[in-house]
């Protein structure tokens, strides 16, 4: 575990980043937005980029399944911790963006949905991923498949009782104090020869267990916007594109994170890697017209009529 940045409120981001590649690329393109963000809010950084339990145990799962141990381990250091929000390595940070401990409800576990409150209708963003992946990146890529999967067939098919809801297990607002025991029971609840629609990942199974046991809050989608949901509605056109358009893709995400908070670059096709990209809001005017921008949002507007008011020619 190492920590990036140390906390003048004890509340902590927490990334996975195992390997050196990985957490290279993490700190290459990640960090950057997130250390700003932390900075303005004075929140700490802790980056675990090694596993947190061995290979050899009979627990041990892919690192997606290992933020459940976060709490624990962070409990048993030396760190003086109130709240963590665990966030995965491919999320890029608006570094002006509200603090998302504030408000915070530390009985419960803060996460965001994937299917509600969303800005645009689920079904629809949807088809417009498959329609798009199978027009221009694979003919193979079926237009009917598991991405359709409703609620009560997602959870059946991994034999659990259906849920409400499903969460983008992408990023998780907990208590340590409150919540480390329970986290770890449901790591170990499930041995490494777990089977999942995610390829044995912890998606549906962690969405289980905490709506299950039930003290939950939703937070606001902006907080963990999906990028190929934004990109399916409202930058269709980057399908088109590849590295060479990088100017593009990094403008398009730009915009995006202008209107969200935090942006996730989740699954494992061609635009969920489009994170990789430099320099997003790296220069001082498109940072300066950001920040102008969330400052203009807390100024209350009373719409008095100012006269009919044109462009001058």
């Amino acid at each position: 575990m190492k920590q990036l940045i140390d906390s003048h409120t004890k509340n902590y981001m927490a990334v996975i980043a195992i390997g050196d590649e990985f957490f290279a690329e993490w700190k290459r393109f990640a960090y950057p937005l997130l250390e700003q963000y932390c900075y303005k809010h004075g929140i700490g950084l802790l980056v675990f980029d090694q596993d947190l339990v061995s290979k050899e145990d009979r627990y041990w799962k892919k690192a997606t399944w290992q933020k459940m141990l976060i709490g624990k381990t962070v409990l048993d250091s030396l760190i003086d911790v109130n709240h963590i929000c665990y966030i995965d390595a491919d999320i890029l940070v608006n570094p002006f963006a509200p603090n998302i401990f504030d408000q915070y409800n530390s009985e419960t576990i803060g996460l965001v949905s994937l299917r509600k409150r969303l800005p645009y209708p689920y079904w629809d963003v949807l088809r417009r991923i498959a329609f798009n992946r199978n027009k221009y990146y694979s003919s193979d890529y079926p237009l009917d498949s598991a991405l359709f999967l409703s609620l009560k067939d997602l959870y059946a098919f991994h034999g659990l009782e259906e849920q409400t809801d499903e969460a983008c297990m992408g990023l998780i607002l907990f208590n340590p104090k409150n919540h480390s025991e329970i986290m770890k029971s449901w790591f170990e609840k499930y041995d490494m020869n777990i089977k999942s629609v995610t390829g044995g990942g912890d998606q549906t199974h962690i969405n289980f267990e905490i709506q299950n046991w039930g003290k939950v809050s939703w937070l606001d989608y902006r907080f963990q916007a999906i990028w190929v949901f934004e990109m399916a509605w409202k930058y269709p056109f980057l399908y088109q594109y590849n590295d060479q358009y990088s100017d593009i893709i990094k403008e398009c995400i730009e915009a995006s994170l202008e209107s969200n908070f935090f942006l996730h670059f989740a699954g494992s096709w061609h635009e969920s890697n489009m994170w990789k990209i430099q320099n997003v809001f790296s220069s001082t005017k498109k940072k300066e017209e950001l920040e102008s921008f969330h400052e203009y949002l807390k100024i209350p507007v009373t719409g008095k009529p100012l006269g009919m008011i044109k462009p001058k020619s």
